[in-house]
C-alpha cells in the first residue's frame, strides 16, 4: 500500500514539474512572439486634400458642410493630429520627403516632375522666355528622385517587411501618358515587391468617348485603384507588409457623374449663396473619396488584419483653391501659407494608439520614415541627413517634453506658371476660393511662431499660430529680433542643405 502511495506520489509530481516547466516555455514563448510581432503598416495617402474637407476636421470650425463619415471613423478608432504638416504645398516634392524623410530643399526636389524631356537649365532660352515677365529665374524642374536614395518601402523590406504599393507616384517623369509610370524609376525600381499602376476611378481614367454612366442612389462606381489595393489584402502574406494606397481623389478634373451625390450637396447648401456650383461638386468628389476609403477599412477588418495593422491617413498638400475653401486657415495649395501645407492626419493601432484621442503636438510627414523603421525593429539611429523623427512616443500617448521643433519649407517658384488658370490675382486670402499667384518663398517654423520669407521683395512676415491661425496679423515689425532670429535659422538650414535659390532675372 505505501508503494502505491509512493508511486502516486512520484507521478503526481512530475506531473506538476512537467505542467509548471511547460507553462514557463509556453508563457516564454508566447512573450517572445509578441516582442517580435511587428504590425502591418498601410498608408492611406489622399491626393490636394484641404484640413476641414474632413469632417471631423472641419467640425473644428464650422464647416460641416462636407461629409466623411468613414475617415471620421477611422479618427474615432485611433488618434487625430491637429498640428500635421506635408512637407511642400504641392505633390511631387511632398511625396519625395514623405518617402525618404528628407526635406525638398535637401533633396533639390520642389516642383511637380514633368516629362523626360521637360528639363531647363537657366542658360537655356526657353527658359529665360518662361520667366521674362517675373523679378526671378527659378531652378530648373528635378524630374527624378533619383535610384540613391533610400526610401520607408526600402528600409521595411531591410527590416523584415513584403511592400505593396497601387495609385500615383509622381517622383519620376510621366512615362507614355501624364502620371503614367517611368519604367526605370518607378516604385519597383524604390522598394515596393508589389505595384500596380491604375488611375482607378478617377476621371484621369475617362476617355472623350466614354459614354457618361448613370448611377442609381447609393451605387458607386467601382475603383479599380481600391480594389487592388483590397486583392493585395489578402494575398497570403508570410511577412508583415506594408501598403501604399496612394489615391488621385480629389485632384481635379472634378468628376460630375454621380447626379444623386451632388444633388446631396445641392439640397445641403440650398440657400447658401457662398457655396458655389464647384464647391458643391468638388463635395460630392470628397465623399466619394470617403466611400473608396471605407471600402478599404471594411477589408482590412474582413481580412482579419485591425488588431495587428497600422492605419495612416493623410494627404500630399492642401485643397486646389478654387474649390476647397482650406478654412481656417489662409492660403492653399501652391503656397506657404497654413492652408498649403496643414492636413488632416490620423493615425489607428488597436492596443497601442488610444482611441478617440488627440494630439495637438506639431509633427510633419517626413516623420513617418523614422517612426516606420523604428515600429519594424530598427534599433539603429537614422541616417544623419533624414530631417523627420519618429513620433511613436506621441503614438503611444506618452508626455513629450516640450520643445520647439523645427520645421522647413521651401518653395522657390511662381504658381501657376501659366495662364491655363486665367490671370491669378497677387493677393492670397482665406476662403475666398481665388486662385492667386505664389511667388517664390521658404518658410520656418519654430514653437508657435511661422516665418515665411518671400524672395521676390527680400520680405518676412511673421505668425504666432497659437493666436492667429489664419496668419492674418504680420508680428514682423512689431517683433522684428524674433524676425531675425528666425530668418537667420531658415537660411543656416538651406545653405547647409545647398538649397537651391531662384535667381535674379536680367532682362
Amino acid at each position: 500500500m505505501s508503494n502505491f502511495k509512493n508511486i502516486n506520489t512520484s507521478a503526481i509530481l512530475c506531473f506538476v514539474f512537467l505542467m509548471v516547466f511547460s507553462g514557463i516555455n509556453s508563457s516564454k514563448t508566447l512573450a517572445t512572439n509578441k516582442v517580435k510581432q511587428k504590425p502591418n503598416i498601410i498608408l492611406i495617402y489622399i491626393d490636394d486634400l484641404a484640413y476641414s474637407d474632413v469632417g471631423c476636421y472641419g467640425r473644428e470650425f464650422g464647416n460641416s458642410f462636407t461629409e466623411t463619415p468613414n475617415i471620421d471613423r477611422l479618427a474615432s478608432q485611433g488618434m487625430k493630429f491637429t498640428n500635421a504638416y506635408a512637407s511642400a504645398p504641392i505633390c511631387s516634392p511632398s511625396r519625395a520627403a514623405l518617402l525618404t524623410g528628407k526635406t525638398p530643399a535637401r533633396l533639390g526636389f520642389e516642383f511637380v516632375t514633368k516629362y523626360e524631356g521637360d528639363t531647363f537649365s537657366w542658360d537655356d532660352e526657353s527658359w529665360k522666355e518662361k520667366y521674362k515677365d517675373f523679378q526671378l529665374s527659378c531652378p530648373p524642374y528635378t524630374t527624378t528622385l533619383v535610384l540613391s536614395e533610400n526610401t520607408i518601402a526600402e528600409e521595411l523590406v531591410e527590416n523584415g517587411y513584403e511592400t505593396g504599393m497601387v495609385g500615383k507616384w509622381h517622383v519620376a517623369p510621366h512615362h507614355l501618358h501624364y502620371n503614367g509610370w517611368s519604367l526605370t524609376h518607378g516604385p519597383k525600381q524604390q522598394g515596393f515587391e508589389w505595384a500596380e499602376d491604375t488611375f482607378g476611378a478617377h476621371p484621369y481614367a475617362y476617355t472623350k468617348n466614354d459614354p457618361k454612366q448613370e448611377y442609381e442612389e447609393g451605387e458607386y462606381p467601382e475603383d479599380e485603384l481600391t480594389q487592388k489595393a483590397i486583392e493585395y489584402l489578402g494575398m497570403n502574406h508570410e511577412k508583415p507588409f506594408f501598403l501604399f494606397v496612394s489615391h488621385y481623389f480629389v485632384h481635379t478634373p472634378i468628376d460630375d457623374r454621380l447626379d444623386w451625390l451632388i444633388q446631396k450637396y445641392r439640397d445641403k447648401a440650398s440657400g447658401d449663396k457662398k457655396i458655389p456650383e464647384r464647391v458643391i461638386q468638388y463635395a460630392a468628389f470628397v465623399d466619394r473619396m470617403d466611400h473608396y476609403v471605407g471600402q478599404l477599412l471594411d477589408a482590412i477588418d474582413q481580412n482579419n488584419l485591425t488588431e495587428n495593422t497600422l492605419a495612416v491617413f493623410t494627404s500630399d498638400n492642401g485643397g486646389h483653391p478654387a474649390f476647397a475653401f482650406n478654412r481656417p486657415f489662409r492660403g492653399s495649395k501652391w503656397n506657404l501659407y497654413e492652408g498649403g501645407v496643414r492636413e488632416p492626419f490620423i493615425v489607428r493601432w488597436p492596443g497601442v494608439v488610444k482611441e478617440g484621442s488627440v494630439c495637438n503636438s506639431p509633427i510633419i510627414q517626413m516623420d513617418l520614415m523614422p517612426t516606420f523603421s523604428e515600429i519594424s525593429g530598427n534599433d539603429l539611429p537614422m541616417a544623419s541627413d533624414v530631417d523627420g523623427q519618429s513620433i511613436l512616443p506621441l503614438l503611444k500617448g506618452k508626455e513629450v517634453e516640450k520643445e520647439d521643433r523645427t520645421f522647413i519649407w521651401h518653395f522657390p517658384y511662381y504658381h501657376p506658371e501659366g495662364e491655363e488658370y486665367g490671370r491669378a490675382i497677387e493677393n492670397i486670402g482665406v476662403e475666398d476660393l481665388a486662385i492667386a499667384r505664389t511667388k517664390p518663398q521658404s518658410a520656418i517654423r519654430k514653437g508657435n511662431y511661422k516665418l515665411i520669407y518671400f524672395y521676390d521683395d527680400d520680405r518676412s512676415e511673421l505668425y504666432d499660430l497659437s493666436k492667429d491661425i489664419s496668419e492674418s496679423n504680420d508680428l514682423s515689425k512689431e517683433r522684428p529680433w524674433d524676425t531675425a532670429k528666425l530668418k537667420l535659422e531658415l537660411f543656416n538650414y538651406l545653405n547647409r542643405v545647398n538649397a537651391r535659390y531662384p535667381r535674379k532675372n536680367i532682362k
